[in-house]
């Protein structure tokens, strides 16, 4: 059970398979291809995809300006289920200063070459939810979740 008032969820229908949208979330050459919504880009992805490994994934606005997101996955079960969070960055260590969010993806069949994609984020408080709403969290993650279904498809 979680608490609707700090989460945000984004479900679509992704026309691709499952397990090619995981490999688009756990590769770094594939995440540099569609991670940020364009017009940004994604200049560098490090990834140590297991319970406790790393992330390092670095998004440029269109004037070049870069903004690293540090985080730590907490569960990974592969072609199913991705929890990661910014609450620490690797190692169990702590992010300095207060954590945003921890993300929470699944994906399940939903027929043939199509896969049920959620994405929920959960905050640590009802405002930093508003926040991440105020930034564009559902129209951003789905621009990017739709940039991975079609580089999905050309896997």
């Amino acid at each position: 059970m979680t608490d609707a008032a700090h989460e945000l969820v984004l479900d679509l229908i992704l026309d691709a398979p499952k397990e090619k949208l995981y490999r688009c979330w756990t590769e770094p050459q594939l995440v540099i291809q569609w991670f940020a919504p364009a017009p940004w880009t994604t200049p560098s992805a490090k990834m140590d995809v297991r319970p406790g490994g790393a992330s390092l994934i670095v998004m440029r606005s269109p004037e070049g300006q870069e903004f690293p997101n540090a985080g730590q996955y907490l569960e990974v079960i592969p072609n199913q289920k991705l929890v990661f969070s910014d609450a620490f960055v690797g190692g169990w260590v702590p992010k300095e200063g207060a954590p945003f969010f921890t993300g929470v993806l699944t994906f399940e069949d939903a027929g043939p070459g199509k896969t049920k994609y959620t994405a929920r984020a959960r905050h640590w408080s009802a405002e930093a939810k508003t926040q991440h709403e105020q930034m564009g969290f559902l129209q951003g993650w789905e621009i990017c979740a739709r940039q991975m279904e079609a580089l999905a498809q050309t896997l």
